[in-house]
Parts: C-alpha cells; structure tokens; sequence
C-alpha cells in the first residue's frame, strides 16, 4: 500500500467522522422547530451544545488533510463549488450564531428568530452536504487543465437533489435516535414516537436512491461488478440500517444509535470503494479525471504529513472521547444552560 492509498484511506476516515458526528447535530437542528415548547427547544439545544463545535473539528481537519494530500482536487474541487461552498459556510454559521444568541434574551420574538435562522441552518447544511456528495458520485464535468466547466446550478440536478434530501433524512433520523437517548420525560416520548416514521422515510429515499444509482450512474454499476466485495458492504449497511427499528422497539437507544453510526460508516465505505481511485471522478470526460495519483502532493510532502497526522489524529480521538465522556448522560437544564 502506497502512501496515496494511506492518504485517500485517511482523508475518507476523517470526512466519515464529520458525518457520523456532525450528522446528529444537524438532524437535532432541523427538528427544531417541531417541537413548541420553550423548555424542548432549550433541552434539544443542550442535547447538542457542549459537543457541535468539537464535532466540526473533523471537517476541518479532513479540509486540512485534504489540502495537505491532494491539493490538486482540493483546488478543483473549491474553487468550482465555490458559491455552493460558501452557502454552507454562511449556513453553518448562522447555526453556530443562533446556537449561541438564542437564549441570551427572553423575548419571544427573539427566539422564534435564532430558532428558525438554527434550523434552517441545519437543513441547509444537510442538504448542500448531501448535493455536494452526489456530484461527486455522478461526477463534475472538468476540462483538461481540471478545471470545474459547469455552472451553479447544474450542481442542483435531479440525482444530487436525491441523494441530497436521503441525506437530511438520514441525518434527521440520526439525530432523533440521538435525542432519544439524552432526553427523558415528555419530550423522550414525543421524540420516540417521530423515529418510526423516520426510519420509514430514510429507507424509502435510500431504496430509491440505489435504484437512480443503478439506472443513471452506470460507472458506478460497472465498478461494483468489477469489484463485487463492494456488495459485502452494501448488505452490511442494509441490515444494520434495518437493526435500528428492532433495537427501538426493544427500548435500546443506545444500541440503535451505535447502529445508525455503523450504517453511516457503511455508507460512506460504499462511496470510498466504489470511487477509488478517483478524487473527482470527470464526467463525462473520464480522462480528465482527478486520482489519487494526478492530484496528489509529492512523495516527501505526503510521508511529513503523515507523522504530523499519527501525532494529530489521536489528539483529536482523544478530545472527541473526553468530552463525550464527561458530557455523557440526560440532559439537564441549569442556569448555564443555552
């Protein structure tokens, strides 16, 4: 294995982590606003609001890795989506923002304000995330010098706009099972009793999803028949995803959740296996494609990067680990509360 396969490995590990992680917390955002109490809005805030800000450490660090490994793709990639890009950004900091400033006045209309700017934030976020994904599926049209040759708003075709709505109900369905094992009480209940239809939503849009796959990527379907242990993956990711209404039912909150992780981390393997080698995949245009090769930095330049990764990478695992540990069980509203 060569140090660009350990690059693309890792650069693919740390995204997975910002969607395992941040996935939840951008579910939790767009379920705001259904939910009326003051007290819910306060309780669904600090389920999430001493751990949102370290889980975008990891987009910023697979940014930085990104950056560091492939700068070629990186360049392509921002400088060609760069409108969708900072749409995201301004959508995640209106979200950061209301997170902050939503509670420091009591007025009604004060809150209705940062409740909304909160969650459209989320869902904008989840849904420009879930686009991005799909471009790079079906892939970009590059030209030669692999530069990006299509506009705005052919990044919002039908596909793209598929997988990004699957993705905002993946992440909705995410965060309920999440509120469901930090909260108790009334709002334990009214939360419990979304996540069935959730669950049925998100297996719906993913079932389709693979069926659009299928019929309008044919280089993805040629890929998996070339590699056919991708299907290992796939199943292991359908049954795990299907694990999580047993484990509702059961009362496992905990053990639903793990699941829905697990079947997040199947998703994005999925996407990795049947991408490799291609960091941005041209179409239709294949050989002005970007590889983990044609993109990549030097061979010194990845080998020092990947000492400064093996000290990094475990601070951040550690971080992560220490504040979920410490923040770990109901939430509780005090007067330091959001």
């Amino acid at each position: 294995m060569d140090l660009n396969i350990v690059w693309y490995i890792l650069v693919g590990v740390l995204l997975t982590g910002y969607a395992v992680l941040d996935g939840f917390d951008l579910g939790v955002g767009t379920l705001h606003l259904f939910v009326k109490k003051d007290e819910h809005r306060r309780l669904l805030l600090n389920s999430i609001g001493p751990v949102w800000d370290g889980n975008e450490v990891w987009l910023v660090t697979g940014g930085g890795a990104l950056f560091a490994a492939f700068p070629e793709a990186y360049a392509t990639v921002f400088s060609g989506l760069y409108l969708a890009f900072m749409l995201l950004l301004c959508a995640l900091i209106f979200r950061a923002v209301a997170i902050e400033f939503r509670s420091k006045e009591p007025w009604g209309w004060w809150r209705k304000l940062w409740d909304t700017a909160f969650s459209l934030g989320s869902f904008v976020s989840a849904l420009l995330i879930g686009v991005a994904m799909g471009n790079m599926v079906i892939g970009l049209p590059l030209t030669a010098d692999h530069e990006y040759a299509g506009t705005f708003l052919s990044l919002l075709n039908p596909y793209a706009l598929v997988v990004g709505i699957t993705t905002v109900l993946l992440f909705v369905m995410h965060g309920a099972i999440y509120l469901a094992m930090k909260n108790d009480g009334e709002l334990h209940d009214i939360i419990v009793g979304w996540i069935p239809r959730l669950i049925g939503f998100f297996i719906t849009a993913y079932v389709v999803l693979n069926m659009l796959t299928l019929v309008y990527v044919p280089h993805v379907l040629k890929t998996v028949q070339s590699r056919p242990w991708i299907l290992a993956i796939v199943l292991f990711g359908v049954l795990i995803v299907m694990n999580i209404p047993r484990e509702i039912h059961k009362g496992r909150r905990f053990n639903a959740f793990l699941s829905s992780c697990f079947g997040m981390i199947a998703m994005m393997a999925t996407f990795g296996a049947t991408s490799f080698p291609y960091m941005v995949y041209s179409n239709p245009n294949p050989e002005n494609s970007l590889t983990i090769y044609n993109a990549a930095s030097t061979d010194k330049t990845l080998g020092i990067m990947l000492i400064i990764a093996l000290i990094g990478v475990p601070i951040v695992l550690a971080y992560t680990a220490c504040i979920y540990w410490i923040f770990r069980g109901k939430t509780r509203l005090t007067g330091h509360s959001y």
